[in-house]
This record gives structure tokens, sequence and C-alpha cells, in this order.
């Protein structure tokens, strides 16, 4: 099957373990999904500039597994966008902690009998925002497993993203989060 044909047939998986907490005055997003990969496989995918622009919502000017500053540039359709990424943690393949812009993105990988967990810990201003992130990063993680799988997707992010199922992945980690959808396109 060629990258376009997976792209063309990509549905959305089954919703993830979510939940968000107050934390200080913003919100902690904690997202957790299982992969059949190994912790080394997955740790290159969050922190090697040549995997991330393959699955993730940015792209980074240098390997992220290293502490220190990068910048992060998000790329929706020819927009790109470049925000501060200082990496504060890199502890492989185990712990990538870094900012993205404002937000502060904690990767944790634990080895597991069938592969590895994967939580993400991610800072967001309010709760509202909080399902429009988990549904984005459901459809990243997605795309990032198929990419470990041998069968890679393509990135399917930002505005493109609404043409897979985004939305209907937003309104149901809203009902799962206990808050009102957020249409991105109204703000």
């Amino acid at each position: 099957m060629t990258e376009s044909d997976a792209r063309r047939d990509y549905r959305p998986g089954p919703l993830r373990h979510v939940e968000a907490r107050p934390d200080g005055t913003r919100w902690s997003l904690t997202f957790v999904r299982e992969f059949t990969h190994s912790p080394s496989a997955l740790w290159t995918a969050l922190t090697d500039p040549g995997e991330l622009p393959l699955w993730a919502p940015y792209t980074a000017d240098r390997n992220l597994g290293t502490v220190g500053p990068a910048t992060l540039i998000m790329v929706d359709g020819q927009n790109r966008t470049e925000l501060d990424g200082t990496v504060t943690r890199a502890d492989s393949p185990h712990v990538l902690e870094h900012a993205w812009g404002d937000d502060v993105l904690l990767w944790t990988i634990d080895e597991t009998d069938a592969g590895t967990r994967l939580t993400l810990r991610h800072t967001v201003d309010d709760q509202r925002t909080a399902a429009m992130t988990a549904a984005g990063w459901h459809m990243c993680l997605d795309v990032a497993d198929a990419l470990l799988d041998g069968n890679p997707i393509g990135p399917i992010v930002g505005a493109e993203a609404m043409n897979y199922g985004w939305r209907e992945l937003n309104e149901q980690y809203s009902e799962r989060l206990g808050v009102e959808p957020v249409d991105p396109t109204l703000q």
C-alpha cells in the first residue's frame, strides 16, 4: 500500500486514556497510548528531526535527544510557525521534556510486556482546549504508530486533520473530559 493510499484510508483508532487536571493557572492534559514498539524506536520518533515531520505537528531544527535550546516548526499547509522548544530533560529512551512555545510536553516511555506505554503530559492554557489537543495528539500518534510499523501515512496535522475525523475526536474527547467542544475555526 502506498503512503497516499494509507492516508486516504486512514480513520482514527479508538479513544485513548485521557484526563485533564488543573496545574497552577493552566491545565495538564495526560494522554496515554500503548505501542508494540521498543522504547528506543519510540524515542527516535520523538527526537529525530528526520522522523518528526513524518508524524508530529512540528519538526525540529535539531535532534531533541539532548538538553538545550531548539526551534520547533509547526507546519499547517503552506504556513510555517517557529516556536522556542527548549529541551529541559532528555533521559534516553525513557523521559523527554521540552517547551513548545508556552506549552510544556513531558513524554514518558515505559517498557511493557507488549512493547511500550507512552504517557504524554501536555500543559495547555485552559480546560476547554484540552479536548482539541487530545484529538490532535490522537491522530498524530496513530500516524506515528503506522510509521513505526513500516506503513507510513504521512503527517495529518493542522487544517488537513479536519478531513480525517478530527472534529469527531474533538467531540468525543470533549465528552470524556466533560467540556464543551471548541471549534478552532471560530477562534
